[in-house]
């Protein structure tokens, strides 16, 4: 680990000054986008064991078929900006989370192994492939939060760093699963609607506690992020983020109450009420991270200016990303569209 040093911001109107902040927007937008978009369809295959029988397996499926291979692009642009744009931060931080990472990528291997077997294969073996698929997204979803506490924590190497780490992928997969479900009661009808609201009952004060607790540790990791949330006139400014927080939360509570005895009567009003907010939670979570680490990549370790290229590389490089960024974006939400609606079935 490198010594703690003192943040030096550049002259913002020079590429070496703009260029890293850019990249380190691109990057953040690319996480921000994979958590939520691949998110909901991680707490799907969490949630797919919960389901009766094949038919409903099948449906969940199906709501997800069109999206879920797509969702990963954005993991793929944020670890490939950080590993061009800030390599320095790429080798500090996958050597620091290496393992969670290896099995992050064995855990998506067999999802999408699984996936694509399970929609092909006879009746008999589709059991198999539903736990494969459960498996695989219950791992991929820890792991991502395992490693979110090491950042959180600046990869300290202690127990009690490795299980609040644990605690977090725990809160994150209940997090994955209450979006999960929020996704299933916008996309289908009938039980399975129903069971989805139920599912997400479950998942609501656990995804709360994660984020209370992330919420909680951040500060204290670093006077530095301390100062910026709890010092005036800060506190005042920044309050209405945590208060926005815990009306969503509220929303959430409310709505899926409600739920059961709209939906029994064939009443759709409200469905997509769950999903949004729990998106709004994850927004309003992201912005408070990205506000408390701001501009560390690594906590009192390393800046995103420290990290970054040569501005020669990141101006070749910025070209690239102005190619590649809105064609990304722009099938992202074509998709979204032609597929917007009830999920039907999904065959080959």
């Amino acid at each position: 680990m490198l010594n703690t040093v003192p943040i030096v911001i550049p002259d913002l109107s020079v590429p070496a000054g703009w260029l890293p902040l850019v990249f380190a927007l691109v990057m953040a937008l690319a996480m921000l986008a994979y958590v939520i978009l691949d998110g909901y369809d991680l707490g799907v295959g969490v949630l797919l064991r919960r389901a009766d029988d094949e038919a409903q397996k099948d449906t969940m499926i199906a709501s997800i078929g069109p999206f879920w291979d797509a969702n990963e692009t954005w993991l793929v642009l944020g670890v490939g900006v950080l590993l061009v744009a800030f390599p320095m931060a790429h080798g500090l931080i996958l050597g620091a989370l290496y393992l969670p990472v290896a099995l992050m990528l064995l855990a998506l291997t067999l999802r999408g192994v699984a996936f694509d077997f399970r929609v092909k294969a006879r009746a008999e073996h589709k059991p198999l492939w539903d736990r494969a698929f459960y498996l695989g997204s219950l791992l991929a979803g820890w792991s991502q939060g395992y490693m979110l506490g090491g950042l959180i924590t600046g990869f300290k190497d202690d127990w009690a760093t490795h299980l609040f780490s644990a605690l977090i992928g725990l809160c994150l997969v209940s997090a994955y699963c209450l979006l999960g479900a929020g996704w299933l009661i916008m996309k289908t009808e009938g039980a399975l609607q129903l069971k989805a609201v139920a599912w997400a009952r479950g998942s609501w004060m656990f995804t709360a506690a994660g984020v209370a607790a992330i919420s909680l540790a951040t500060p204290l990791v670093s006077s530095r992020i301390f100062d910026k949330w709890f010092s005036f006139p800060n506190l005042v400014m920044l309050l209405p983020i945590p208060a926005m927080t815990v009306a969503l939360f509220f929303v959430i509570a409310r709505s899926l109450k409600r739920l059961p005895t709209r939906l029994a009567q064939g009443n759709q009003y409200g469905a997509a009420v769950p999903f949004a907010c729990t998106v709004g939670v994850f927004l309003l979570a992201f912005y408070g991270l990205a506000y408390s680490l701001f501009p560390w990549l690594v906590v009192d370790t390393l800046t995103l200016w420290q990290a970054a290229s040569s501005p020669e590389a990141l101006m070749v490089i910025f070209y690239g990303v102005v190619v590649v960024l809105p064609v990304i974006i722009g099938y992202t939400v074509f998709a979204y569209r032609v597929f917007w609606g009830k999920s039907t079935a999904l065959k080959y």
